[in-house]
Formats: structure tokens, C-alpha cells, sequence
């Protein structure tokens, strides 16, 4: 949720104004872009702004899409000017609810680890793994940095290995190891006088610094539209020839889920789906100057709601919903396919 953007070349101020004004003319899509607001806010250092902005998306009578997730934010940015013990307090219940998304209990983890509290941001690492990986026989692209930051702070306190630290060390793709990059004497070595320890550590930062612009390559998941039964019907009224895109409803269901199994089988990380709406791709398609009959417009209005945000996980997590909207288990539903 961080953008990736160095201070010195961007005014995040004026940055957060228009995701701001953006969020007004967007309201669907307010939880997402007031997210990147108060993250540039927190980066100019307006950090009660930034507060202020979680208060306004966590009171809104509209309900959020990851509210663990914006508590989480909260949590982490008053910690960092002072607020500890409410901050502390927005943990505990965000552990106490345990999300089924892994980014709040990264988000909560890594501000116990930045305030010294390894003991605590361990224990809070494996209550995450353990509730979104036990029995999940590939870890989803988006738990990774969980159990990155589990082996992280395990190899700060000296711990053994044990499996999660090994299924990290096997997801991790970098020429240097795990157990290197989370060495805790590697800050020593900046200090030496020795060119050849410096020059390995250069190596290791740079290859740390390349696998973590490598996640950061993929900001929004690789998104395949999805169209609601009743949204499908009032589409190809309106616009006929898409026929041959989507023959019926279950068809276009079950192309969904063998495209993302597709892609999954060959590698690609970070897939989702996201939800369409007639009136909205009628925007789009205005916006692009293109009839909304256009084929080759969908793809493209599936990549703008990604961009916006409005992309969801797949697959789900254990036990979770299915994504076409059945209200059954994904188990039960299309994940049986």
C-alpha cells in the first residue's frame, strides 16, 4: 500500500490532495485511493493527516472492503509519532479478529519488529502463517511477505529453523539467501575497512533491493474480468456483439477459473479478479473514446479496476467464499472444478 516513490522527487502532499479530490469523483473506489493518500501523507511526514484520513475511511457509513487492513495502517502510523499505547490496543484487536488477509498481519508484525518487540512481532507472524497456511498446499503469492518477515525476525532472535523457514527459503527466488539477507551481523560489516566484505554487501543489498522491486513490479494483481449474472444479461443487451465473448453465464464462470488456474500453473503471481458493472465500463469505454462493443476494450477495463483497486485475491483463502458470488465455499463451488 506504500508507494514506492523517494521524497526528494515527488510532492506528496499535493500528491494525497488529488487522491483525495480523486476519492470524491470515485467514491466506489474512495477505500483504496484515500489508502495511497494517507500513505503519501505519512511519507511528508504529516502523519496526524494521515490518521485522520484512517478515522475517515474507518467511520464512513459505506462498509470498507479491508478494514483489518486500514486498522493495521492506523496502528502502525500512530505508533510512529508517539501514540504507543493506542496503537498497541489496535493490534491486539487486530490479532484478536484474525483476518483472513495477510497484509494487516504483516502490517501489525513488522511495527512490533520496528519497535524492538521481536518477541511479540514472531508471535504474530506465525498466528498469521498458521491461520492462512495450514493445509494450504501452495502459499498464494500475497502470504510470501509473511513468511519472509517470520524468517526475518526468528533469524534476529537466533531461532532454529523450522518448516515455515524453509518453505520461505524455497519461495525465495533471489541469488542471495534468506538466511543471509536476515543475518543480523550484516550491519557490522558496514562499518569494516575491508573492501572485500563491503563489496559482498553491496552484493547482498543490491540483490535485496532487486527482489524487493520485483514484488513492487506487480502493484495490482494480473486481473480477469468477472460480469454478475444480471450485469452479463443487461451487457450483451446493450451491446450484441460480445456474444461471442461470453456465450452464457456459466461458460463465462468456468473460463474464469480455468484462465487463472492457467496462469497460475505457469508461474504468474499476484492473481485476481475484478467485478464489472455496465454503467461503469460504459464510462470507461467513453473515456477511451471506444464503443463499449469493442472486444478488445475488456481487457483493458479489467486492468483500469485493478489499477483503481477494485481487484480481489485469487484463489481465495481457505474456507473463504467463492468469487462468482454463489455464497458457498470456495472448496464447494468453483474451486471443486
Amino acid at each position: 500500500m506504500r508507494p514506492d516513490t523517494p521524497a526528494e522527487n515527488v510532492d506528496h502532499n499535493a500528491e494525497a490532495a488529488r487522491l483525495e479530490r480523486t476519492a470524491g469523483l470515485y467514491p466506489e473506489d474512495a477505500e483504496a485511493l484515500l489508502l495511497r493518500a494517507a500513505a503519501h501523507l505519512e511519507l511528508a511526514g504529516a502523519r496526524p493527516a494521515a490518521s485522520t484520513l484512517y478515522d475517515r475511511l474507518l467511520s464512513s457509513p459505506a462498509s470498507l472492503d479491508h478494514p483489518h487492513l486500514v486498522r493495521s495502517l492506523k496502528a502502525a502510523n500512530l505508533w510512529e509519532y508517539g501514540h504507543e499505547a493506542e496503537a498497541r490496543a489496535i493490534i491486539d484487536g487486530v490479532r484478536a479478529a484474525a483476518p483472513r488477509d495477510p497484509a494487516p498481519w504483516v502490517i501489525v508484525a513488522e511495527a512490533l519488529e520496528a519497535h524492538d518487540e521481536l518477541e511479540a512481532a514472531q508471535e504474530t507472524f506465525t498466528e498469521g502463517v498458521r491461520l492462512l497456511l495450514t493445509d494450504v498446499p501452495e502459499p498464494p503469492y500475497s502470504t510470501h511477505p509473511l513468511l519472509y518477515g517470520r524468517h526475518r525476525v526468528r533469524r534476529m532472535l537466533g531461532a532454529a529453523h523450522d518448516d515455515w523457514d524453509m518453505l520461505a527459503d524455497t519461495l525465495h527466488s533471489s541469488p542471495v539467501s534468506l538466511d543471509e539477507l536476515h543475518d543480523p551481523k550484516r550491519v557490522w560489516s558496514l562499518g569494516s575497512n575491508n573492501p572485500a566484505e563491503l563489496e559482498a554487501e553491496i552484493s547482498r543489498l543490491r540483490a535485496e533491493l532487486g527482489a524487493y522491486r520485483e514484488a513492487l513490479s506487480r502493484p495490482f494483481p494480473v486481473a480477469v474480468l468477472h460480469w454478475p449474472e444480471p450485469e452479463l444479461t443487461e451487457l450483451l443487451e446493450a451491446y450484441p456483439t460480445l456474444a461471442d465473448e461470453y456465450p452464457s453465464h456459466a461458460t463465462h464462470l468456468s473460463t474464469i477459473e480455468a484462465s487463472l488456474r492457467e496462469l497460475s500453473s505457469s508461474g504468474t503471481p499476484n492473481l485476481g479478479i475484478v467485478t464489472g458493472t455496465v454503467p461503469s465500463y460504459e464510462a470507461f469505454a467513453a473515456s477511451e473514446a471506444m464503443s463499449p462493443g469493442e472486444v478488445s476494450l475488456l481487457p483493458q477495463y479489467a486492468t483500469t479496476l485493478a489499477a483503481r483497486g477494485r481487484a480481489v485475491e485469487w484463489p481465495p483463502q481457505r474456507g473463504a467464499v467463492c468469487w462468482c458470488g454463489s455464497g458457498r465455499e470456495y472448496g464447494s463451488c468453483h474451486g471443486s472444478e
